[in-house]
């Protein structure tokens, strides 16, 4: 893959400032100044996890588009990426870190390589939820690497679940207009493995 220093700049950026607001998220409002311990663990479990997720979405985007001979770069959102932080700190994120930008030089890209692209990225987060949910399956771990891999299974759940969402700007939507088959087994394998990580 290619990149610009402006894209590394904006994809480090935004694996920085989504794993700080799921940091906050998940040690509670104050760790970083009451218990500045239990902040740098969660952040470097927010940063391996939702970081990770977020990052490896993007770059199978971009992989994907690439593959295509389509010019493919990420550019962060600087705006929401600060108000994740700030929202982290009231009990709730809304994430848009950036996107995959993609341009034809003949103009206009076809629906089942718009499609093609776009499902990559969620199923880099189902690849990534079950990589998590096997070793919780198999065996009992207890303390901080439980919480490493419950977390990790549950965020990359919720970011594939999430993103193939039929409408508006989600994948899901470019998804659903190629292929209906692809989206709906793909959505569904996300909902079992979201709605799963409160069972077990």
């Amino acid at each position: 893959m290619k990149f610009t220093n402006k894209e590394i700049r904006d994809l480090a950026t935004a694996w920085l400032f989504i794993s700080l607001a799921f940091a906050i998220l998940l040690s509670g409002i104050g760790s970083l100044f009451k218990a500045p311990l239990l902040f740098f663990i969660s952040f470097g479990i927010a940063f391996f996890t939702a970081g990770i997720g977020f990052l490896l979405h993007e770059l199978m985007h971009k992989y994907m588009a690439q593959s295509y001979g389509l010019k493919a770069e990420f550019h962060a959102f600087y705006n929401m990426l600060f108000l994740a932080v700030v929202f982290s700190f009231f009990g709730f994120i809304i994430a848009a870190p950036g996107a995959v930008f993609i341009e034809s030089k003949r103009g206009l890209i076809s629906r089942e390589k718009n499609g093609k692209i776009s499902l990559a990225g969620p199923l880099t987060n189902i690849f990534l939820a079950m990589i998590f949910l096997i070793p919780i399956l198999l065996f009992s771990f207890q303390g901080i690497l439980s919480m490493f891999l419950r977390y990790g299974f549950i965020i990359n759940s919720l970011l594939a679940l999430f993103n193939l969402m039929p409408f508006g700007p989600f994948d899901g939507r470019k998804v659903f207009e190629w292929n209906k088959t692809a989206h709906i087994v793909a959505a569904l394998i996300a909902a079992a493995l979201f709605f799963g990580s409160w069972i077990i």
